[in-house]
């Protein structure tokens, strides 16, 4: 097997295209997982503009993920505050690897490189999301050291 070169970067204007192609394979990808994903935890419409917002969004950061110079995956943080005392948590909102790119280091990289820029900036705790049955993202983030806390239970009525 060929060295494949994975570097992650922070994503700026000229990575919207490629966030725009990445993000809708993620979409996909948690729709057939749950069909509430867009509706509750996607991005808002117009696609392009909510990720340019992200890109440009000072509380958020978005890491691109590439092999061989080629955009693979992204991964996005922003800083929340907890109730009680106001400490600081990293979250992870959002992480994704084309399929054909996994298990060999992308994903691993972008969260090395996340969690090293919320370290640096003083944070020690990290919250990340994945969705129930979503075994590779839940492994993926066990992997990296963290584990479930809370779990987000929904319903549809279907009485009138």
């Amino acid at each position: 097997m060929p060295f494949l070169e994975i570097a992650v970067h922070r994503a700026s204007p000229d990575d919207l295209v490629a966030l725009e192609r990445l993000y809708g394979l993620m979409a996909e990808e948690q729709a057939a997982l749950h069909a509430m994903w867009p509706r509750a935890d996607g991005l808002g419409a117009p696609l392009p503009a909510a990720l340019a917002a992200l890109v440009d969004d000072a509380g958020t950061a978005v890491y691109v993920g590439t092999i061989d110079g080629v955009p693979v995956g992204f991964l996005t943080t922003r800083v929340r505050l907890l109730l009680e005392d106001g400490d600081r948590v990293g979250v992870i909102d959002y992480v994704f690897t084309e399929v054909d790119a996994r298990g060999v280091g992308v994903g691993e990289a972008m969260l090395e490189r996340a969690l090293a820029d919320l370290r640096a900036a003083g944070l020690r705790r990290f919250d990340a999301f994945a969705l129930p049955g979503h075994r590779s993202a839940k492994n993926f983030f066990e992997s990296g050291g963290f584990s479930a806390r809370r779990l987000v239970m929904h319903h549809d009525d279907d009485r009138e």
